[in-house]
């Protein structure tokens, strides 16, 4: 007999799990490994959800499902396989694809939890974001911060899909989320092509003298794609005039971040681009946290605990806490990648493993 297992004829013993179990007690010996397992094991798993099932999935919803109050958005999200049937697709995040129709308004509400948007094709919609329009166009990546009034308008006889992140997950399990309606159709209408806090906030290396103190979330509303292209662009330029300039060979990098405390763009998420050459390859390594990734252009493929998975544009993969995970270029191959990083960070329980020489 073991400390975790009573003898079927020890009757005081068997009484006394009895008896936990009537007072809502569970003791520890029965269950150390689950609680405290040697390393992570999350329930989450790999997985890749492919563009092409997608966007089909979504344009059919366009066609079937209104948009507007009750359900508010159009926005269908990625369940993770490992976790039940929630739709999570990590247990700290929240990923979907949302999907607009031509001339249609997603009217406009706020909620504690942080949101972000990010565009792998089209354009012609505007997110209001308090009263400041934002257009939305390929390749850039938007914020909406938890308690911000947003909505959404597309101008143009054409649908629209994007990719939404969100901590809901996080909140969901903390129990810190509020919600409230705002405006039926949106705040301000206009569509001008840079937002009030671009024109205020985005200019490389410059502050203004407003607003000084470190705000919670960046006060960008839109980081553009010419200026992410150009910064993976000059990287990769670097290196190849023989400067340290990249991650590792062939792998250019960036992350996006608050202008007002250098950190990242929301308290909950770290978001980053990433851009390896035709035939570069990272070396294997392990997280705590995790990731998912939107493949933005070219083609190549995750290496997922041990299983190659091919991707290309426009699909999506989640690489769950402590997976090991590598990623290989068959073209030129551009990422954009979320994560749970400041919230492992800011509890000190990030560790990272890396196969060196791999």
């Amino acid at each position: 007999m073991t400390a975790t297992e009573p003898h079927v004829d020890d009757a005081p013993l068997a009484q006394l799990y009895r008896d936990f179990e009537a007072e809502h007690l569970n003791p520890l010996w029965t269950q150390l490994g689950d609680l405290m397992p040697m390393t992570p094991t999350s329930r989450a798993v790999p997985f890749v959800w492919k563009w092409s099932t997608l966007y089909p999935l979504a344009r059919r919803a366009g066609d079937l499902v209104p948009v507007g109050r009750g359900g508010e958005r159009r926005a269908i999200a990625l369940a993770n396989p490992g976790l039940g049937g929630v739709p999570y697709v990590t247990p700290t995040l929240w990923a979907a694809i949302q999907y607009l129709g031509p001339k249609e308004v997603a009217p406009e509400h706020r909620h504690a939890q942080n949101a972000f948007r990010f565009v792998v094709e089209g354009e012609g919609v505007w997110t209001v974001v308090n009263g400041d329009p934002v257009a939305m166009r390929r390749g850039d990546f938007l914020l909406t911060p938890g308690w911000h009034f947003h909505g959404h308008h597309n101008e143009t006889d054409q649908p629209m899909a994007w990719i939404d992140g969100l901590d809901i997950p996080f909140v969901h399990y903390t129990d810190t989320g509020f919600f409230e309606f705002g405006s039926d159709n949106v705040t301000d209408d206009s569509t001008p092509d840079v937002s009030r806090s671009e024109r205020l906030w985005a200019h490389p290396g410059l502050r203004p003298l407003v607003g000084l103190d470190a705000k919670t979330s960046s006060p960008i509303a839109a980081y553009r794609w010419e200026h992410t292209d150009a910064a993976l662009r000059e990287q990769l330029a670097l290196e190849d005039e023989g400067y340290a300039a990249t991650t590792e060979p062939g792998h250019a990098a960036v992350r996006y971040t608050n202008p007002t405390t250098g950190g990242d763009v929301m308290p909950t998420i770290r978001a980053e681009f990433h851009r390896l050459r035709a035939g570069a390859r990272t070396r294997p390594r392990r997280d705590v946290g995790s990731t998912v990734y939107q493949v933005f252009d070219g083609s190549g493929r995750f290496v997922l605990g041990g299983e190659n998975r091919e991707v290309g544009t426009g699909d999506m993969i989640v690489v769950p806490s402590w997976t090991e995970w590598s990623i290989e270029a068959d073209t030129e191959f551009d990422l954009f990648a979320f994560s749970d990083a400041p919230i492992v960070e800011r509890l000190h329980f990030d560790r990272t493993y890396i196969s060196e020489g791999a």
